[in-house]
């Protein structure tokens, strides 16, 4: 069955090694690995953390974290030459931590978490960034592949990209860049948004999927929203989808007015009862959905 894993700032953001205890809690919750955060320099010593999640038994996956000083969709040489570098430079992290899958936002340009609204653009500034993204993503490509790492790019929802936002764009970027080391990573939170159905979304990607994020479309924990789990397992298995599948449910249990949403926040409360839940909860999914005839 596919691994489930949690992503590393449910705890803690930014996660250092005075979260190493963590790890071990994560495997007695019920989870196979860890979705971390690519570290910044000096943020995390790799050997050590190597070895904390050795010794904890936990897989891990990296998220990019892009910005607008590095952005492979940029017109600015240095941000589109900062966005490659740093994409090497995650997948040099995923070597070092034993990991061989690095997903996020890959080409960059974010909107609302960077304080830029979208804008629309000319024809020839829209092929102009998909060339960079494509040019960007073909060389990250041949260092990630020369390591044994995947590089997942993901769409986002038009409030967090104004450049891939959708399945179908995901294919036709992944279609230009043509390379083995670069797949795609879905999210079902972006999915709620911008998908007719996030069956169907899933079944077009098939095996260019390389890591799957289970998120209800609120961001809470699985099983509280509207998400139709049944039909989403039974995509993944029709595609033969066997890789990694993390869950990101940091929304926190505050519902005050003015409170934004968007902002993360650390946890308030032990939350490790509906954590272990949560992973109960997509096994199980994805095992009964295997058996639906």
């Amino acid at each position: 069955m596919n691994p489930v894993g949690l992503i590393s700032m449910q705890y803690a953001r930014p996660f250092t090694a005075e979260h190493f205890p963590l790890f071990s809690r994560m495997r007695e919750l019920g989870y196979d690995f860890i979705e971390l955060l690519v570290p910044e320099p000096g943020e995390l010593d790799l050997d050590k953390t190597r070895a904390a999640l050795e010794r904890a038994g936990l897989g891990v996956v990296l998220a990019a974290r892009v910005n607008l000083q590095r952005n492979l969709s940029s017109d600015d040489p240095a941000a589109h030459r900062a966005g490659i570098d740093y994409l090497k430079y995650t997948a040099d992290c995923a070597l070092a931590l034993g990991a061989t899958i690095v997903g996020g936002p890959l080409t960059g340009n974010p909107l609302v978490f960077a304080g830029r609204p979208p804008q629309p653009v000319a024809e020839d500034e829209r092929l102009a960034r998909k060339a960079r993204c494509v040019a960007g993503l073909r060389e990250a490509g041949d260092h990630a592949a020369k390591i044994g790492i995947t590089l997942a790019v993901e769409p986002l929802n038009r409030f967090e990209s104004d450049v891939l936002c959708t399945t179908q764009q995901a294919m036709e970027l992944l279609d230009a860049v043509d390379h083995p080391a670069v797949q795609m990573m879905l999210d079902t939170f972006h999915m709620h948004m911008e998908e007719a159905s996030i069956a169907e979304a899933i079944l077009l990607a098939g095996p260019r999927v390389a890591h799957f994020q289970a998120n209800e479309n609120h961001r809470g924990f699985p099983g509280t929203g509207s998400t139709d789990w049944v039909s989403v397992c039974r995509a993944l298995h029709t595609i033969g989808y066997k890789g990694p599948v993390s869950l990101e449910p940091f929304r926190r249990n505050d519902d005050r007015f003015g409170v934004p949403f968007a902002q993360w926040r650390p946890p308030h409360e032990d939350e490790s009862e509906r954590l272990s839940a949560s992973a109960s909860f997509i096994k199980s999914h994805l095992l009964l959905t295997e058996y639906r005839r």
